[in-house]
């Protein structure tokens, strides 16, 4: 398979952002794509806004996709599955991005020759910027996770993990955008007390925040390392950090991540 076609079940705000970023990346077409969505109105929304097929027929875009993707609630995924079980055959894989479900639920609903990926994505696959982690079954084969990783690659930066590391993952992949929001608004609000209008604030706090997080990517250095080189003696940043140490800002965004976490495994189906 070199461009295989992707059929994405749940077209809500991560079926969405996947279709976004497979669109942008040049790679894939509308007609490389289908999706399916139960509401009349999102299926609508889908099909005039990316110009994909948005079908209410599972068994159909099942039959479609060379790569089936679930993006449902946890909660109803045994009874996806239980639809388009018997359709899924040698040649296609089952993509997972249901956060808590394991690779051992849903094997029990397919035949031993299809392979599973377990994926956590977040919603910066829509600007191709997302951080995706991944657990595939073991009778996958070298050609089929190639063309699985290609396809995820489009939509960012790929990382390969132990299944028992997922969950833990999604406290901080899967939510971890939401909180760089949020500090991204507190810092624009900042920029707004001191004088700057909201959207200029804006620009300059995420924009700020984006070059942080690029030169921890590309420089491979330690955050904090980083840090020192902001912080000089005696300076400016030296007096901010001393204010979110006492805020206790490493401790609250500590205890959100392990919070989302001991979510992720509570929506596990039985």
């Amino acid at each position: 398979m070199n461009k295989p076609k992707v059929a994405i079940i749940g077209a809500g705000k991560m079926g969405e952002a996947i279709i976004a970023g497979l669109l942008k990346s040049g790679e894939y077409s509308s007609r490389d794509i289908q999706a399916v969505e139960v509401v009349e109105s999102r299926r609508q929304y889908i099909n005039q806004t990316y110009k994909v097929k948005c079908l209410s027929d599972v068994k159909k875009a099942a039959n479609f996709g060379d790569i089936v993707l679930l993006a449902v609630k946890p909660s109803v995924v045994g009874k996806v599955l239980e639809q388009i079980g018997p359709l899924l055959k040698r040649g296609k894989v089952l993509v997972s991005i249901a956060a808590g479900v394991t690779l051992e639920f849903m094997r029990k609903f397919l035949s031993e020759q299809v392979p599973i990926v377990r994926v956590m994505p977040n919603i910066a696959c829509s600007v191709r910027e997302a951080m995706v982690t991944f657990c595939p079954t073991s009778n996958i084969t070298e050609e089929e996770l190639a063309t699985v990783t290609n396809m995820l690659s489009l939509l960012g930066r790929v990382m390969r993990l132990d299944e028992k590391y997922l969950n833990l993952a999604t406290g901080l992949v899967g939510s971890g955008p939401a909180y760089i929001y949020l500090i991204i608004d507190a810092l624009a609000d900042a920029g707004v007390r001191l004088g700057l209008p909201k959207d200029v604030s804006i620009t300059l706090a995420a924009q700020t925040t984006l070059g942080a997080a690029k030169m921890v990517v590309e420089t491979g250095e330690h955050p904090v390392k980083l840090k020192d080189k902001v912080a000089t003696p005696a300076g400016t940043t030296v007096e901010g950090l001393l204010e979110l140490e006492r805020g206790g800002l490493r401790a609250t965004i500590i205890s959100a991540v392990s919070k989302a976490a001991e979510r992720a495994r509570g929506l596990s189906p039985a």
